[in-house]
C-alpha cells in the first residue's frame, strides 16, 4: 500500500499520542480504517524504534540505571509477584525488554560465580529460566512479552516475517518461469552483499529494465530507504545494474524517485513483468505484421 507523505506523516503524529500498548494497534485501525493492518503496525514499530534511539542513552546512563535498579529492588521486596519492571517501563515510557535488559545486567554485576559476557546476557534474555533468580526471570519475561518492538521475542518474530516473504517471492518467480540466484548461491560465488535474488535473465517492469529483485518485509519510510540506498540498493547497483524493491507493507509514494536512476520501488510482486521471450515474441509478430502489409500492397499494386 503506497502513502503520500502527508498521510504518512498524519499516522506518524497520531503515533506519538500513543503508548506502546497491544490497545495501540486498535486505536490506530479506528482512526485510519483505510489503511490495512499490516501497514500500519510496521509504521508503528519504526516509529517507536526512532523514539527508542533518540531515548536510549537517557534510560542507559549509569546513574538512571542504578534508579532502576533500586527501584525494582524495593518494589520486589513489597510484592515480588507485581510487574514491578513492567510497571517501571511504562511509567518511563521506555522499552521493557530494554528496561529488563539494564536491570538483568546490573544484577549479574553482583554475581561474582557468573562472569559479565554479552552471550551471557544475551542467553538470559532469550530464555529467562537460565536467569539464577526466579522472581526477576519472570519479571523480565513478562517484560520481554509485552515489548511489541525490542526484545527476542520480536526479533525472532520480524526474522520469520522476513524469512516468508523472501519465500513468497521465491514462489513468484517459479510461477512466472524466471531463472534466478538466491543469496546463498551468490556467496558460493564469492559475492559478500547481494540482493535476494539475481535474474539470470533480465526483465522490464513498466519499461525499466531489472536485473535484481530485494524483499522488505517493512514499510518504507524516508529514513529506512535512505538507509537502504545508502548500505544496500546503490551498492546492488553498481554491481548487478537496475533493480526493484518490493516494500511489502507499502512506502511513501514520494520516495519511488530513482526509478531513471534505475531503482524501482513496488509493493506487490509486478504483474506486468516483460520477459526477453515475451520481448522476442512481439518482436517476431511484429516483423510478421509488417510483412504482410508489405504483400499486401505489392499484391495491390499488381
Amino acid at each position: 500500500m503506497k502513502l503520500t507523505k502527508a498521510q504518512y506523516e498524519e499516522i506518524a503524529r497520531f503515533i506519538t499520542t500513543l503508548r506502546p500498548t497491544r490497545q495501540c494497534m486498535r486505536k490506530l485501525q479506528e482512526r485510519f480504517p483505510s489503511q490495512s493492518q499490516s501497514t500500519l503496525l510496521s509504521i508503528f514499530s519504526q516509529e517507536y524504534q526512532k523514539l527508542t534511539k533518540r531515548t536510549h542513552a537517557r534510560h542507559h546512563d549509569p546513574e538512571i540505571i542504578e534508579i532502576y535498579y533500586k527501584r525494582y529492588l524495593d518494589d520486589i521486596a513489597v510484592d515480588p509477584t507485581a510487574p514491578v519492571l513492567l510497571n517501571l517501563a511504562n511509567e518511563v515510557n521506555f522499552s521493557p525488554a530494554l528496561i529488563a535488559r539494564s536491570v538483568l545486567e546490573r544484577f549479574l554485576q553482583d554475581q561474582d560465580e557468573l562472569p559479565l559476557t554479552k552471550p551471557t546476557l544475551n542467553s538470559m534474555l532469550r530464555d529467562p529460566s537460565l536467569i539464577p533468580d526466579s522472581v526477576l526471570a519472570n519479571q523480565v519475561q513478562q517484560c520481554i512479552i509485552n515489548d511489541c518492538c525490542n526484545g527476542p521475542l520480536v526479533d525472532c518474530i520480524k526474522h520469520a516475517i522476513g524469512h516468508e516473504h523472501e519465500v513468497l517471492l521465491r514462489e513468484k518467480l517459479l510461477e512466472k518461469n524466471l531463472p534466478f540466484l538466491d543469496e546463498d548461491q551468490l556467496r558460493l560465488k564469492g559475492y559478500d552483499k547481494t540482493p535476494d535474488f539475481i535474474l539470470e535473465v533480465p526483465v522490464a517492469v513498466e519499461g525499466h529494465v531489472i536485473h535484481w529483485i530485494e524483499s522488505k518485509a517493512s514499510f518504507g519510510d524516508e529514513s529506512s530507504h535512505r538507509m537502504y540506498l545508502q548500505d544496500q540498493f546503490w551498492s546492488y547497483w553498481n554491481r548487478f545494474g537496475p533493480g526493484l524493491v518490493i516494500y511489502w507493507y507499502g512506502f511513501i509514494e514520494e520516495l519511488d524517485s530513482n526509478r531513471e536512476r534505475g531503482i524501482l520501488l513496488k509493493d506487490e510482486f509486478p504483474s506486468d513483468i516483460v520477459t526477453l521471450s515475451s520481448f522476442m515474441a512481439l518482436g517476431d509478430e511484429h516483423n510478421r505484421h509488417t510483412r504482410d502489409c508489405k504483400t499486401d500492397r505489392s499484391q495491390e499494386a499488381v
